[in-house]
């Protein structure tokens, strides 16, 4: 069902409304990372400045492109981080958009589904970064603890938070909150393996770009299997 849902997503790509909504998420999420990296680069050239006076060295000049390499070197490293956060507010912004243009095309036997407010999506974005940024810190204890296994825990943590977010603002727009809450209940660990499986990629840094985007496409397709609906086309 989650390889269907993935195939499904990627034999839209042709669509024009698709590939628009897939284009603004990868720019936002450019755009975002990009500003992450400025505000970086300002405070450490707040910090210290074009010259520098090392001990035994005297004054060096060299040392603002040397922060520049290494601040650059180090968000691509971050990037895999960040992606996650980036992903949930991406989600929010365009999971209509993307629902709209999944279910036109192979659900259309269905109802226009109704928007979620601004003021009700604004509350879940933020309280839902709010869980994932605590429990990411959390989880750099782990990480400490068990070295080796630190990337399988971040897929399992991330995979869990991000196939629940995603799943839920999917059923959400015809199940309502609380319709859509039992029905992640009742699937929870095939929501968990769709969520990881997202999660596996968005480590991989400018891949990790398209993940947002197809991943709301591919769980609007989980939701409608699971519904027992027959996608057409």
């Amino acid at each position: 069902m989650i390889l269907k849902s993935f195939l499904l997503t990627l034999g839209q790509l042709g669509d024009p409304r698709f590939r628009k909504v897939l284009f603004l998420g990868i720019g936002l999420g450019l755009a975002l990372l990009v500003a992450f990296f400025a505000a970086l680069m300002w405070v450490l050239g707040a910090l210290l400045g074009p010259e520098a006076t090392l001990p035994f060295i005297g004054e060096v000049t060299w040392l603002d492109d040397l922060v520049s390499w290494t601040a650059l070197l180090s968000m691509i490293v971050l990037s895999v981080f960040l992606m996650v956060p980036v992903a949930s507010a991406i989600t929010s912004l365009f999971l209509d958009d993307v629902a709209d243009a999944v279910e036109d095309r192979h659900y259309p036997e269905l109802s226009k589904a109704p928007r979620a407010s601004f003021g009700d999506g604004l509350r879940d974005t933020v309280n839902f970064l709010g869980v994932l940024i605590a429990a990411n810190l959390f989880a750099i204890i782990l990480y400490l603890l068990f070295p080796p296994f630190a990337l399988f825990i971040f897929w399992g943590l991330n995979g869990f938070l991000l196939g629940r977010e995603y799943f839920t603002l999917a059923a959400m727009r015809r199940e309502g909150r609380a319709g859509a809450k039992a029905l992640r209940k009742r699937h929870i660990g095939k929501i968990w393996l769709a969520g990881t499986l997202m999660a596996m990629p968005l480590s991989l840094p400018l891949v990790n770009l398209v993940i947002p985007i197809l991943g709301a496409a591919t769980f609007t397709h989980l939701y409608h299997q699971i519904q027992g609906r027959a996608p057409s086309g």
